[in-house]
């Protein structure tokens, strides 16, 4: 076993404060990993104040990891010490169902097993996340970072990358294709640059005029004021994919009538109920379909990495010290961060 620092939540209403565990010994297959950097998402608020149902304390949160491999199992045959890896959203699943074996561990039928906040399924410890100086992940769970990245800014890629690309790859999005991105957060900015990168026509939904020389920024084709009921209706029937971003509720109606005939409205920032009601109408009188996605299976999530590589697309970030984390957290919920932000973990050396 090794002593890990790192920074946790004790409670739903406590500040992240340092905290101190130990990580498990290496099995055969483990990864020990010296973590380098920490992207910080929305998720991870939601989990240390348990927003999404009671969490398991203490939560040391962290999903978005890039890091050195320092110390392999002994049938470890993928990595060696000193590559670059990343660990996202998962660190274990069952293996043997439909899912796992078609590389989709995020649909596992017994429940993929999360960076942190779930329960290892060998000894049934408490799984801690990358706001630490290491971690010990199984090596199916981990990601190869190529060299083309700037590795500063890959961590996101883990989290809010594969959430963007994900269902633009699973839908088939193309060339010519015409995407509308709802939301210019975390998620939003990169799912204009996915889009984009596809070959499709982008336009972003905002609520705000304010929004639109930064929507322009970020590649957009053309900007819609979704509060402008001149231009949603100006854009009526018009979309194949709306990839909603959204993370709060909010009115899909109108956004469902901006969809062709046989178009698709895809869910992957909220989770809650959907409120206010969406209108069958809006969905059987033009064979609409309004679907979701959930982040991505290993084998996707390397393959986002590569294309990111390829395609020279990063994610636009704000570097801080874990010292600064409960201020960051506050700034995200006011909307204050362009795009992620992501922790120098040397940071931690600092106390």
């Amino acid at each position: 076993m090794s002593q890990a620092k790192s920074y946790a939540a004790q409670s739903a209403t406590t500040p992240l404060a340092p905290f101190s565990f130990e990580r498990r010994a290496l099995r055969e297959d483990d990864i020990n990993i010296d973590i380098l950097y920490c992207g910080v998402c929305h998720s991870d608020i939601h989990v240390a104040e348990s927003d999404w149902g009671p969490s398991n304390y203490p939560i040391v949160p962290g999903h978005e990891i890039v890091g050195r491999v320092t110390e392999i199992g002994s049938k470890v045959t993928k990595y060696k010490a000193g590559d670059l890896v990343g660990v996202g959203c998962m660190v274990d699943s069952c293996q043997h169902c439909s899912h796992c074996s078609s590389d989709l561990e995020q649909y596992c039928d017994n429940g993929f097993v999360g960076t942190y906040g779930f329960k290892d399924l060998i000894d049934g410890t408490l799984t801690y996340g990358g706001y630490s100086d290491h971690i010990v992940v199984r090596e199916k769970f981990v990601l190869s970072i190529p060299e083309a990245l700037d590795v500063r800014k890959a961590a996101p890629l883990l989290c809010a990358g594969i959430t963007t690309y994900s269902p633009l790859r699973h839908h088939g999005v193309k060339a010519g294709d015409k995407v509308g991105i709802l939301g210019m957060g975390g998620l939003g900015h990169m799912g204009v640059k996915f889009a984009k990168a596809l070959g499709a026509e982008v336009t972003i939904f905002t609520r705000s005029e304010s929004k639109i020389a930064e929507a322009k920024k970020q590649g957009a084709d053309h900007v819609i004021v979704s509060t402008d009921d001149a231009q949603m209706q100006a854009v009526a029937m018009s979309f194949d994919y709306l990839l909603d971003t959204i993370p709060v509720q909010h009115d899909l109606n109108p956004y469902l009538n901006c969809l062709k005939v046989d178009g698709t409205h895809i869910l992957v920032g909220l989770i809650e109920p959907i409120e206010p009601t969406v209108h069958s109408v809006n969905l059987v009188l033009k064979r609409r379909v309004l679907t979701g996605s959930l982040i991505g299976g290993i084998a996707e999530t390397q393959e986002v990495l590569d294309f990111c590589a390829e395609h020279n697309i990063e994610c636009d970030a704000e570097m801080i010290n874990i010292q600064d984390i409960n201020e960051a957290y506050q700034r995200m919920k006011k909307g204050d961060v362009k795009y992620r932000f992501i922790i120098d973990m040397k940071s931690l050396k600092n106390g």
